[in-house]
């Protein structure tokens, strides 16, 4: 059953335990006030802590002199419930909303925060608000454009699902709308017009004809996509349109930037109006760092590229390498039916550990 959010956390519980308290907390993008007040309010009585706040976001650093920051991160939010807000053990699995995506990483993240008061790297944690809703919205863009220092580390792990495996960088998208013009006319005197759905024909085509690069870096290899995802166009049942528009959305790996990537775009599409509707760069993997190859060897398993964008873009534009590694299937995420097992939490926490404690 639901709990109340702002209640006080208990952070020297059992992990599970702690996931299966946050999973009851209700926290829908931005109404997340009430759990980042308990989440505050516990890391405050840390003493080995500094904490600060920004908006519903929540930064906790220890400050031990260390040779190497890290920083450990995670959200605060979930997307709206759908009849599976309490949490329920179904055998080795967690469900209910969020527990895949993230509320068993914010346990993890929670608990390393709370317990590891003399970490062999100095750990930045940060639980951040919006992280489900308009880019506009989230919590760590806003504290990388307000406070960046607060974010400054050689080495990121964003506590986002992937099955207990690192995921490194990740790829990035960009999304164009292609203009076709014609000329109206009756649909009855076709020959009169222009059809411009029709000439939107060529754009598909070439589409179709396109092969996606798949580039090697850091020994990972990134496939891109260049697709439509949308066509309109027409006016009436009765007129030949003089327009169409198709929206093509391009997935681009880590060591093009945004600017790159756009012109790319523009080359392949050339003899069409091109306009960009969103941009977002992608974040390199940044395996070469010595707190990312240590990191590697901890877990045990061999890195996997990130097919798709997350925010460690966002930490990849501050200069900071970063890879996501979370409890959960990503493919889960956003589900009626998400969960988390049981032993990747466990073994996420005991992964982590070893690491910052290494």
């Amino acid at each position: 059953m639901a709990r109340d959010p702002g209640a006080d956390l208990d952070l020297s519980t059992d992990v599970v335990t702690l996931t299966g308290d946050l999973i009851d907390r209700p926290s829908v993008s931005g109404t997340e006030g009430p759990l980042a007040d308990a989440v505050e309010r516990a890391l405050r009585a840390c003493g080995h802590l500094t904490v600060d706040r920004d908006g519903d976001a929540v930064v906790a650093r220890t400050n031990a002199g260390r040779a190497e920051r890290v920083v450990i991160a995670g959200h605060l939010d979930t997307v709206p419930e759908a009849g599976n807000l309490a949490a329920r053990f179904e055998g080795e699995r967690l469900y209910g909303l969020g527990a895949c995506d993230m509320k068993g990483g914010l346990a993890v993240g929670l608990r390393l925060a709370a317990t590891l008061t003399d970490p062999a790297r100095d750990v930045t944690y940060v639980f951040y608000d919006n992280e489900e809703v308009a880019a506009e919205l989230n919590g760590l863009g806003r504290l990388a454009r307000t406070h960046p220092d607060w974010l400054a580390a050689d080495f990121a792990v964003l506590m986002e699902p992937s099955n207990a495996g690192v995921e490194a960088g990740c790829q990035g998208t960009l999304r164009v709308e292609v203009t076709t013009q014609g000329k109206r006319a009756h649909s009855a005197r076709s020959w009169k017009g222009e059809n411009a759905i029709h000439a939107a024909g060529e754009i598909l085509a070439r589409l179709s004809a396109y092969t996606p690069r798949r580039p090697v870096i850091d020994g990972l290899e990134y496939r891109e996509g260049l697709s439509a995802v949308g066509i309109r166009g027409g006016i009436a049942g009765n007129v030949i349109p003089d327009e169409c528009v198709v929206t093509v959305n391009y997935r681009f790996a880590p060591d093009r930037s945004g600017a790159e990537a756009l012109e790319h775009v523009r080359e392949v599409l050339a003899g069409w109006e091109v306009v960009c509707t969103d941009l977002a760069p992608g974040a390199l993997p940044g395996l070469s760092r010595p707190a990312a190859a240590a990191f590697l060897a901890v877990t045990g398993k061999p890195p996997a590229p990130k097919f798709g964008w997350t925010d460690v873009a966002r930490f990849s534009e501050l200069g900071v390498p970063a890879v996501n590694f979370g409890p959960g299937d990503p493919s889960l995420a956003h589900s009626r039916d998400e969960f988390v097992p049981v032993a990747e939490v466990r073994e996420c926490e005991e992964k982590l550990r070893a690491w910052l404690t290494a």
